[in-house]
């Protein structure tokens, strides 16, 4: 199994491994055209030649990163992939030299043995400014949210949450 760069030829593979989790809420709705814009910002796990799994690196800046889109094909799943999907991430967040990194997760002990830690929201509001708003969940997430690295004192938004929330009442 190894992790590489996502083609444009691959944003149907990752579309398809991506979309089986929007209902479920799992995954934010991603259309096929925003993962092929967005084709850069993924890593693709192979193995014997087939994409069993997938993840981005989001950069707001060099104060944060978000890794997005992880997901692992169900008959891949406890083989490593999820694993080295990240470590690739993280090493493409170095190689950029960001700050920090976040995510959103249903499974924080995963991440926790990679040295993220959990946080608030309110600590990541590029986070929420971006993707948050706009979902469904926004006043019932059930995802933690968590950091690597020191956690930005910059921000794209700088009101928390709560401001923002009562702005769209």
């Amino acid at each position: 199994m190894r992790t590489r760069d996502a083609i444009l030829p691959d944003a149907e593979q990752i579309h398809r491994l991506i979309s089986a989790h929007f209902e479920t809420g799992t995954l934010l709705p991603r259309s096929f055209a925003e993962i092929c814009e967005n084709i850069r910002d993924f890593v693709v796990a192979e193995d014997k030649g087939r994409i069993v799994g997938c993840g981005a690196l989001h950069l707001y800046g060099l104060h944060l990163a978000e890794i997005r889109s992880i997901m692992v094909d169900s008959a891949s799943q406890g083989k490593g992939a999820g694993l080295l999907l990240v470590k690739s991430l993280l090493r493409r967040a170095e190689k950029q030299r960001v700050s920090s990194v976040c995510l959103f997760t249903r499974i924080p002990d995963f991440f926790a043995r990679l040295g993220f830690s959990v946080t608030t929201r309110d600590d990541i509001p590029d986070k929420l400014y971006k993707d948050c708003c706009a979902c469904p969940k926004l006043h019932c997430c059930d995802e933690v949210a968590m950091v690597r690295g020191a956690l930005p004192d910059f921000a794209i938004l700088r009101q928390p949450m709560s401001a923002l929330v009562k702005l769209e009442a």
